[in-house]
């Protein structure tokens, strides 16, 4: 089924109002501080939304309900035990925001690795914003994949067009208007998708003979609104124990070390501004991740009811089907914007740090360049312009054909950011050693490549969530051994 001219209207009308707002309220981009950190003047309540709307992308939109919706499919719990890991985000944010968020506010920083060219030399914050770089274009390039699927349903355009269409809609509001623009659409995105999902849930319900108590009673019945999984079972990662620890290290490092995040506290007025913005982002993103399973549940009841005419195959496929077979004329259109609104607010702010990272991190420190001159900006724009092109190369490259997306990203996520909060965890100890923190990160990514690559064949099942704790932890205890066998040799 292809969308209706009226609701494609509602869309395209929804994209070009969204690239005409990011411009208009960017305002003229006079330096490097105003691009990438929106003059460091922006309220700390939209900041708090634009970090919950960034980490709300398309994978979470349409890859959360259908691990609610279960049927047997790949990377599914048909249930709500998913809502054991945003327990540990709540509480990594809690971390983060008392530990790690003052040091950002020491001086006029950029980026977050700014503070390891201070405490561990001028490598080892090159190697860990290249990291960021690398993981974010893969992470990003998937949920683009994601974005993509839908509009290949919408119009029947194959990924080589569908993948370029969303990333370069994206790009225009994001390379021309800069952090604010990407902030204010942020906010505005926020409140689109939130529209369009209850729009969703509200058609869904009235849809089935019972309204939402026929749902709930059936899955009450069959045991689907379990919540909580106190079993210890590494190779699951929907456990409590997975969750809350897994989980708040994920957290602690994708909001306490993670550029695309941390670009946010730099653009509050001040560190207070920025640490409400970051704990409150708890409480919301849980908030919605029971929404979306709810949305899952609904899903599962109405298409026991209503089966589709080919088995679905991947969850990914659940909630897009829905949208585009079974939702009226005009509530599509709304309902696609608010699919759209989620990937380009992850996709604006991902172009957004990387440019950050990449020319402050890497491109100024090799050309002996300062960040107040021209050159940094005109740079800055054409990295943005260079990581839409790779993250729209990842996109179309296939990648995103296994599991669930959602899986998949924050898979992705756990591998990297816990090498990196490693890092961070070193450069916060005592003393200066950049020889330990590059030491703990070649251990911590080798450690967790194997672990990833060949723990399975030797009998060591470890689920994603496990991921960030394990590589943080191994960065850390390979750099303390060196620090210490430093010091035994130093001292003979």
């Amino acid at each position: 089924m292809r969308v209706g001219a009226f609701d494609l209207a509602i869309l395209i009308a929804y994209v070009g109002a969204t690239i005409a707002i990011g411009l208009w309220v960017a305002g003229r981009q006079r330096s490097l501080g105003d691009y990438l950190l929106g003059g460091r003047d922006l309220p700390w309540w939209a900041l708090l939304l634009s970090i919950v709307a960034t980490e709300t992308s398309t994978a979470t939109f349409l890859s959360v309900p259908g691990i609610a919706y279960g049927g047997g499919l790949p990377g599914t719990t048909g249930d709500l035990r998913f809502l054991q890991l945003p327990l540990g985000f709540i509480a990594g944010r809690a971390v983060a925001a008392f530990v790690l968020l003052p040091l950002y506010f020491r001086g006029e920083l950029f980026t977050a690795y700014e503070v390891l060219r201070e405490r561990s030399g001028p490598a080892v914050r090159t190697l860990a914003s290249a990291l960021f770089l690398i993981t974010r274009t893969l992470a990003d390039g998937l949920r683009l994949y994601l974005m993509a699927l839908v509009v290949q349903v919408m119009t029947g355009w194959p990924l080589s067009v569908a993948v370029p269409a969303v990333g370069g809609a994206t790009l225009v509001y994001t390379l021309l208007g800069g952090m604010r623009a990407v902030v204010w659409t942020d906010v505005l995105q926020f409140a689109v998708y939130m529209l369009g999902a209850l729009l969703a849930l509200f058609v869904l319900l009235g849809a089935l003979p019972a309204g939402a108590t026929g749902p709930l009673a059936a899955a009450a019945d069959a045991g689907r609104l379990q919540t909580f999984d106190f079993s210890f079972d590494l190779a699951s990662p929907f456990t409590f124990w997975a969750g809350l620890l897994g989980g708040a290290v994920l957290s602690l490092g994708s909001h306490g070390v993670d550029q695309l995040v941390v670009q946010r506290y730099l653009a509050a007025r001040s560190e207070r501004d920025a640490r409400k913005a970051l704990l409150w982002s708890g409480p919301i993103v849980l908030v919605q991740f029971a929404f979306f399973l709810a949305l899952g549940l609904g899903l599962s009841a109405f298409y026991a009811a209503h089966p589709p005419a080919q088995p679905f195959t991947r969850a990914d496929e659940v909630f897009p089907h829905f949208i585009v077979h079974h939702l009226p004329r005009g509530a599509v259109g709304v309902v696609l914007g608010a699919v759209f609104a989620a990937a380009m607010s992850t996709l604006s702010s991902s172009l957004n740090a990387s440019a950050s990272a990449l020319v402050n991190d890497i491109l100024l420190p090799a050309t002996g360049r300062r960040g107040d001159d021209r050159f940094a900006l005109r740079a800055a724009r054409w990295a943005t312009l260079l990581f839409g092109g790779l993250q729209v190369a990842v996109g179309i490259s296939g990648l995103g054909g296994a599991s669930t997306v959602v899986n998949q990203v924050l898979a992705i996520a756990s591998f990297t950011t816990g090498v990196i909060l490693g890092v961070f965890a070193l450069a916060l100890l005592p003393g200066r050693d950049p020889r330990a923190a590059l030491a703990g990160m070649a251990c911590g990514l080798l450690f967790t490549g194997w672990l990833v690559v060949s723990g399975a064949r030797a009998g060591i099942a470890v689920a994603w969530p496990w991921l960030g704790l394990l590589s943080s932890g191994s960065t850390f205890l390979a750099g303390v051994v060196w620090r210490s066998l430093a010091r035994r040799h130093a001292r003979r």
